[in-house]
């Protein structure tokens, strides 16, 4: 295999917009397996929509019985309602068993985030309006959220502390953890811990579609939740997408991605480590690199050869450079940033001479790395801001999970009876033009009653 070089110079604009196209999350390969087991559960093929939307009606139909019968099917776990979350039985286990360093590094990471969510924190404001009355915000914590943490080939230990740290420091009264099991039940005592220790209340041992739905309209055993937070695959994000209206959802995240922006004075084996970081994700997963130096993007490419072939398995990130790989030899970085701003990816890494010169200039980046030193895996683990990105372009819109995903945002707004004389005739005129009959009157009654207005009626009518 050899990472695909193309020069914008020799590139159609259309093609070039081509090979950066991700497709819609609809649209995203689904194993055979996967596919197969999902004509075996519905009896007919079915696309992952129509699968999801399948499994949220039973799911909300049936309750826990439904939630049981997929876990069994679908993950292979005879799993009654009694057993759905995780005892303080298991989690003591997995402490017992822990390595003293593995803990430790999850404490590290657990306080470098809680300490960058403690800076998102917001204050309630109040401000008074020139004509007397007291207008204000307040920020209230959500009662109840879940976190989605996979734990399939790759136990996410890192997303339990990005989803329930930030929502205990807003403040959030209940955070479930729900992470699929597999087998009899068992789920990584890597996770149960970094779970305990970033102050979930409870794991729930049930993910994909079954466990979303579960989540948002409650069953006998699960509680329904006001909000649901976190990665997860196709099924598990289409999901999300379905119940949301029901819930509230952080986003509908895509596979992974990452955009290097590199000159000469990058070294080549950093970049590639980079890109082969978020290759080995899945086989949707993007890697990009973006130069105006031709013989970086050849060093680069051996490199990622090189390191490919050294890793104990490699044919996820094979897969993925070949479906989504790509290194673009720009004109200049004009074009170069441009391109950037439209990809609009996950991560971006700066690993040029001038990065600081760069920043003000890229506009749309889930998240961006400065220098060489800064690759984005810090960010996934240990930096503190959070690894829950916007991905496939939204992060032209979107943003980084953070403690505003947690919190609400409640107006206040308080009039005096004086304040009230000084704006309410205002009111009650542009409740005229909008025809609001109703609306102006309970202006206008308010006004009626007010003792100046009282005496001058009866001046009036005297």
């Amino acid at each position: 295999m050899s990472l695909r070089i193309v020069d914008t110079r020799e590139t159609a604009p259309e093609e070039l917009a081509r090979l950066f196209t991700r497709p819609a999350l609809e649209d995203m390969a689904v194993a055979p397996a996967v596919q197969t087991r999902t004509a075996e559960l519905f009896g007919e093929p079915l696309p992952p929509a129509e699968a999801v939307a399948r499994i949220v009606a039973a799911v909300r139909e049936r309750g826990d019985a439904a939630v049981a019968d997929f876990a069994r099917r679908l993950d292979g776990m005879d799993l009654p309602p009694a057993l759905f979350f995780v005892t303080e039985t298991e989690i003591d286990a997995a402490y017992r068993t822990a390595q003293p360093e593995m803990v430790a590094a999850i404490r590290r990471a657990r306080d470098n985030i809680r300490r960058a969510h403690e800076a998102q924190l917001r204050q309630d404001w109040w401000v008074t309006m020139p004509g007397g009355s007291v207008l204000g915000q307040r920020y209230v914590p959500m009662e109840r959220v879940a976190a989605c943490v996979p734990g399939g080939r790759f136990p996410l230990v890192s997303t339990a502390l990005m989803a329930v740290v930030p929502a205990k420091v807003a403040g959030v009264s209940e955070v479930i953890v729900a992470t699929p099991a597999r087998g009899e039940g068992q789920i990584n005592p890597s996770i149960l811990i970094a779970a305990r220790e970033a102050g979930a209340d409870r794991i729930l041992r049930i993910g994909g579609a079954h466990g979303v739905a579960a989540l948002a309209y409650g069953t006998e055993t699960i509680p329904a939740v006001d909000k649901i937070v976190g990665p997860g695959n196709v099924f598990v994000q289409l999901a999300k997408k379905h119940v949301f209206g029901r819930v509230g959802i952080d986003a509908i995240a895509g596979p992974s991605e990452i955009l290097v922006l590199a000159d000469a004075s990058a070294p080549p084996a950093f970049v590639a480590a980079d890109l082969l970081s978020q290759a080995e994700h899945d086989t949707e997963a993007a890697a990009w690199l973006l130069t105006t130096d031709k013989a970086l993007a050849h060093a680069v490419a051996a490199e990622v050869e090189r390191q490919l072939a050294a890793l104990p398995d490699p044919e996820v990130a094979r897969t993925s450079l070949e479906r989504w790989g790509l290194i673009a030899v720009c004109r200049d970085w004009d074009e170069a940033i441009a391109l950037a701003n439209r990809l609009a990816a996950e991560h971006v890494e700066l690993m040029l001479q001038d990065p600081i010169g760069v920043l003000p200039r890229l506009r749309h980046a889930g998240a961006v790395f400065i220098g060489p030193h800064s690759p984005e895996v810090m960010g996934d683990y240990v930096a503190g801001l959070n690894h829950i990105l916007p991905t496939n372009g939204t992060a032209r819109f979107a943003s980084q999970l953070s403690v505003d995903d947690f919190v609400r945002r409640s107006g206040v707004v308080a009039y005096s009876a004086g304040s009230f004389a000084a704006e309410g005739e205002a009111a009650a005129r542009l409740a005229t033009i909008e025809g609001l009959t109703a609306h102006r009157r309970a202006v206008e009654v308010r006004l009626e009653a007010l003792p100046n207005r009282a005496g001058a009626a009866g001046e009036e009518k005297g």
